[in-house]
């Protein structure tokens, strides 16, 4: 990134195993590949970070707000639409088109909200993130939340039918509302989750609380037999 006049060059970024803010994180990434379950886990008050996947209009936010409010323990939501709504002046919008710029504000939004999620755990607070993360870019997607997390990251796939996506991206307004076709080309992408191995939860037909249920369920699953990914 070209160094701003008169401004000074950022720091370099840290390591996985180096600082974020003023805690030194644990070497290997702050979730720990997780080991065999020695008997049921209990997912309520379970040391979680989860990673909530699917398209514009799955209700990732919502359900993952929700999921987060009602936990009884501490538990953050981190959403990278929010994190990349942070730049305001130069702010790259993907729907003027998918360029360098707005490539390289997603990957910092990442890598922010790793830092993040990584600074909650080790303070003993969980944490759900949402992102729109595509089957057919590994490295970009599970690969890098794996570098920035850690192995013991839990992803799941909140994917509804095609209607009820474009139905709930026509109410949502600002950056957030996608054409029509755009949001069939993601979904169509996201289609490629089925036979990952990973927990895809259909809410097509489910309000926020079920779903909220059923990712209580999936996180139980990957728990005791965690998904390779």
């Amino acid at each position: 990134m070209q160094q701003q006049h008169g401004m000074p060059a950022p720091p370099p970024a840290p390591s996985d195993g180096g600082s974020t803010g003023f805690l030194q994180l644990p070497s290997g990434g702050a979730v720990p590949a997780p080991g065999p379950a020695a008997a049921p886990p209990d997912v309520a008050h379970a040391g979680v970070a989860v990673l909530l996947i699917g398209p514009a209009g799955a209700g990732k936010t919502t359900v993952a707000r929700y999921w987060a409010d009602r936990r009884p323990v501490p538990t953050a939501h981190i959403s990278l639409d929010d994190v990349r709504e942070w730049v305001r002046s130069g702010f790259a919008d993907p729907r003027s088109g998918w360029n360098d710029r707005s490539e390289a504000q997603y990957r910092l939004a990442r890598r922010t909200c790793g830092f993040a999620a990584r600074n909650f755990l080790a303070n003993g607070i969980s944490c759900i993130l949402d992102d729109a993360v595509f089957p057919d870019r590994p490295a970009v997607g599970l690969g890098g939340w794996k570098r920035h997390v850690g192995p013991g990251l839990i992803p799941i796939v909140l994917l509804p039918g095609l209607e009820v996506v474009l139905e709930r991206n026509a109410a949502r307004t600002g950056t957030r509302r996608l054409s029509d076709e755009e949001v069939a080309t993601i979904h169509g992408r996201m289609a490629g989750w089925y036979g990952s191995g990973l927990p895809i939860i259909d809410n097509s037909r489910h309000d926020v609380a079920t779903t909220a249920r059923m990712l209580d369920d999936a996180v139980a699953h990957s728990l005791a037999s965690p998904p390779q990914w």
